[in-house]
């Protein structure tokens, strides 16, 4: 691999963790439940996105299939969430 991609994934990987850092704390601190939600959606998303950088470090594609799951799972969990915040239940009678 290229000195200069090597450089990239590895800084884009620290970046990734530092933002899932800072989502992991206001998922734990959050004043509202809205709050909460937002960072569990930013913490999938850079959990995606970090399995991308892997799959592109490491040159290996079963990565983005993996990365495409945690995107379907994130979406699904993140709209019944908020449902559940405006209605109070996820499947209606």
């Amino acid at each position: 691999m290229n000195a200069v991609l090597d450089w990239a994934v590895h800084f884009a990987l620290a970046c990734f963790a530092a933002a899932m850092l800072c989502a992991l704390l206001r998922l734990l601190r959050g004043p509202s439940a809205q709050d909460r939600i937002l960072a569990l959606d930013t913490l999938y998303i850079n959990g995606m996105l970090s399995i991308l950088m892997l799959g592109i470090g490491l040159g290996s594609a079963i990565y983005f299939d993996i990365a495409l799951l945690v995107a379907l799972f994130g979406f699904v969990g993140s709209a019944a969430m908020a449902k559940f915040l405006l209605r109070g239940e996820v499947i209606e009678p």
